[in-house]
């Protein structure tokens, strides 16, 4: 069932809030329509995942725990730079908001408390 306008907005309002309110959490939950998958990272990544795969096979194979460990490590950064995601417009654009979002953030919350408060007293 798709979202009526109505709640579309307010979604929309509620992640513009916790862009301003909160720029890295909401960049570490990956909902910045600023950051996308970068096709380049994600095939050196992969590329780099499967060397890392490599190496830690040879490392087995010839019982070294140096060669083995480094194909681990070798490995995992490489599937950290698979899921990277680049950002097309850069920290500018978190940043530039955060003059209003005292204002903004003030009038949002009391008019959430208000709207809360209305729900509270209209049950018995």
């Amino acid at each position: 069932m798709p979202l009526s306008e109505h709640e579309q907005k307010l979604l929309e309002q509620l992640e513009k809030q916790l862009h301003e309110d909160d720029p890295k959490f909401a960049n570490s939950m990956g909902s910045d329509p600023g950051r996308s998958w970068s096709t380049r990272h994600v095939v050196i990544g992969v590329l780099g995942a499967l060397a890392g795969v490599f190496l830690l096979l040879v490392g087995v194979t010839l019982q070294n725990i140096f060669v083995g460990v480094l194909g681990f490590v070798v490995m995992g950064g490489g599937v950290y730079f698979a899921t990277m995601r680049s950002s097309s417009s850069g920290a500018k654009g978190a940043k530039s908001g955060t003059g209003k979002a005292g204002k903004q953030r003030s009038s949002f919350m009391s008019s959430l408390e208000e709207r809360w408060d209305e729900r509270r007293r209209g049950e018995p």
